[in-house]
């Protein structure tokens, strides 16, 4: 060997705090651009709030159900000389969902505008001309707020004084439930025109009348399911990153980033070791970050005084389960349906603002078998049944240990509505409280989706993707801009890919491969 020979430059390398999807699509983008990428996370397998368990050959899909702007992963996949379709089976579904009322009313969401009309003629033909304005109205709000707003990052403050003018004329102090009651006179459709917010953790007579844009996504780009569900995205994504010569090391968990000189250098793992590097990237929740993570590191916005003020997202209660033989019952009940309790506003009231667990409830009812083979058994079935309640955080906060036996006979009570006789049929079954979410995700308060998105903790007022209390530090995730859900997560990887710059020693094709051997 010539030892007059250069030294080869040592790779720049990045860490990544937590292999959610937003933490593995930023590992993605970080490999594309050169990086030599390490992900700690602290569960067994990949994916964070979207990974899945095994219980007596049932899979429960812990998380996020749907997909929705598809193309955001295609690009994603295409940004790291990839091909998403020959990695993930996305399947289009048709209806997206039902929603039914108490009355017996129901109300079919489809991708089809004609279908749509029909359904809202069926219900209340006079809302018509309000639903093709509502149409309108969500299609302007989608090309500011998400493929503006929601793909560039929102850090400095002039960013925010650009955009408000626009806020103004489309006015985003009005919240989304406020909005769909001037476009919509029948309560039914009103409900049916504003609940999405809580897909993301909002309370849909606070959050921001941006947010209405999620029905032109749903009507632009349908509503898809992956096969093997989200968890088989997130396993995608896992080995697109050790393929780059990266590596995702389960059962890691990091204890603290480490800061130097104003400089984010590495992380201190829990098992005391420590790991350096040119970059670290959080996808851990935004107020876990900064409270626990940043603990010995004195903070100048986001002092624990300030994420006190915050408005957490609603908790939530799942219930998991797997019935015998039922393959073939329960015909009318689909892949999704939204079962409406009496009270709308009165229970999310309740939920958000009073903290207080309701008799009463809503329930999201998830079927995925009858999309999935792969879910359950032949012959069987897998459901999971989620009904949104209060987070931890309120004055008198709900004690789970001895409310979830009680509450889950309520949900069995309406089920039993739905699904007759499905407690006889039951041979698996799995609960989440709030609690569970913040002893498995670390999430402040067991909050279901970090921080709400109402209009003062959104854009430059949440979490930014680039911090400001070290250099070389960056958040991702539902809990910074641009907000939760599966496309906010994505999207926030891309504006990580744009504020980090490219490495100063990236890391060759050839050295990957051998990485990757390693």
């Amino acid at each position: 060997m010539d030892s007059s020979a250069p030294a080869a430059a040592t790779p720049s390398r990045a860490l990544v705090i937590g292999a959610g999807l937003g933490g593995l699509a930023a590992a993605m983008r970080l490999g594309a651009k050169g990086y030599a990428v390490t992900v700690f996370d602290r569960l067994d397998s990949p994916g964070g709030r979207g990974s899945a368990i095994e219980r007596n050959g049932h899979r429960f899909d812990l998380g996020p159900t749907i997909v929705t702007v598809p193309q955001l992963l295609r690009e994603l996949w295409s940004e790291c000389g990839r091909d998403f379709d020959a990695d993930v089976d996305l399947r289009a579904l048709d209806p997206f969902y039902e929603i039914r009322w108490q009355d017996g009313s129901r109300f079919t969401a489809r991708q089809d505008t004609d279908a749509m009309r029909a359904e809202v003629a069926r219900l209340s033909p006079e809302d018509l001309p309000g639903y093709e304005r509502f149409l309108e109205d969500s299609a302007a709000r989608y090309r500011f707020g998400f493929e503006d707003l929601g793909r560039r990052s929102m850090h400095r403050f002039r960013d925010l004084l650009t955009v408000l003018p626009t806020f103004a004329r489309l006015r985003a102090d009005r919240s989304v439930a406020s909005h769909a009651a001037r476009r919509f006179r029948d309560p039914r459709l009103r409900m049916a025109f504003s609940f999405h917010p809580l897909f993301i953790g909002g309370d849909p007579f606070h959050v921001t009348s941006m947010y209405i844009l999620v029905s032109h996504l749903e009507k632009e780009f349908g509503v898809h399911y992956a096969i093997g569900g989200v968890a088989a995205i997130a396993r995608a994504m896992a080995r697109v990153v050790a393929e780059q010569g990266g590596e995702v090391r389960q059962g890691a968990e990091v204890d603290e980033i480490l800061i130097e000189n104003g400089k984010a250098t590495g992380v201190r793992l829990v098992d005391g070791s420590v790991d350096r590097a040119d970059v670290v990237v959080s996808n851990a929740d935004a107020g876990h970050t900064y409270e626990r993570l940043l603990r010995n590191h004195p903070r100048r916005r986001w002092t624990q005084a300030k994420l006190g003020r915050r408005r957490w997202s609603m908790g939530l209660y799942v219930w998991y389960f797997g019935t015998r033989g039922t393959a073939g019952m329960w015909s009318d009940v689909g892949h999704h349906t939204i079962l409406n309790g009496p009270r709308y506003k009165g229970l999310l009231r309740d939920i958000f603002l009073r903290g207080k667990l309701g008799d009463d409830m809503s329930l999201y009812i998830h079927r995925p078998s009858v999309t999935d083979p792969s879910v359950a058994p032949e012959g069987d079935d897998t459901f999971y049944a989620l009904s949104p309640v209060p987070h931890l955080g309120h004055a008198k906060p709900a004690d789970w240990e001895a409310e979830a036996e009680r509450y889950q006979e309520k949900v069995a009570a309406q089920l039993e509505t739905v699904i007759p006789g499905f407690r006889d049929r039951i041979t698996a079954s799995h609960v989440m409280t709030p609690a569970d979410f913040r002893d498995r995700y670390l999430s402040p308060h067991g909050s279901g989706f970090s921080i709400e998105p109402r209009i003062l903790q959104s854009a430059w007022f949440r979490p930014h993707n680039v911090s400001e209390e070290a250099s070389g530090l960056y958040l991702v995730g539902a809990g910074t801009h641009p907000g939760a859900g599966l496309p906010g997560v994505i999207s926030s990887a891309e504006v990580l890919g744009k504020l980090v710059p490219d490495p100063a020693h990236p890391v060759r094709p050839a050295e990957r491969l051998e990485m990757a051997a390693e």
